[in-house]
Parts: C-alpha cells; structure tokens; sequence
C-alpha cells in the first residue's frame, strides 16, 4: 500500500485537510503512521481531538516518529491522548 484508502468524500473541510497532511508529511514512514492512523479514525474524531491532532502535526518528523519509538519524549502538551492512540495504533496490514 503507498497511499490513503479512506475517500476524503463526505468529511468536512478542516478533516479532509487533516488527512492530507497525515498522509503528506515528508518522510515516508511518518506518511504511513498517521496515514494509515487517519484514514481509519478520522471520521469519529471529535471536535477536541481534531484540535489535539493538528497540535501534534506541527512536531517535525524526525522528533515525531523519535517519540513513537520511544526514543524520545514529547513535552506533555503535545503528547496526549491522540498521541498514545498513534502510538498503539497497528501500522501494518501484514502487506508491507
């Protein structure tokens, strides 16, 4: 898989744009982190989290994906629940 599975048809403009930029990030494995994350939760992501996933989209990749691994700590007002749920999130379908 290289790209969204998810239409963007029926989301509201600042969802689709949240699913661009998930799926646009710059580096590769970010796009498929939160790409493949967005293209299944967006759609029953509230009002509050959408606020906390546009926060998080302002980390550049390589601190970013340093955090998902581990390898590094985000300050706390950006690594909240939509952060852990990333995290947790399974990347592969068992096609990669």
């Amino acid at each position: 898989m290289t790209g969204t599975t998810r239409s963007s048809n029926g989301l509201d403009d600042r969802r689709k744009r949240l699913l661009f930029r998930c799926w646009h990030r710059g580096t590769r494995e970010m796009d498929l982190i939160l790409g493949r994350f967005a293209d299944a939760e967006i759609g029953n992501l509230s009002e509050a989290e959408l606020t906390e996933l546009e926060t998080l989209l302002e980390v550049n990749d390589p601190d970013l994906y340093a955090a998902i691994t581990g390898d590094k700590v985000l300050p706390a007002d950006v690594a909240g629940a939509i952060f852990a749920r990333i995290k947790a999130f399974p990347i592969t379908d068992g096609n990669l």
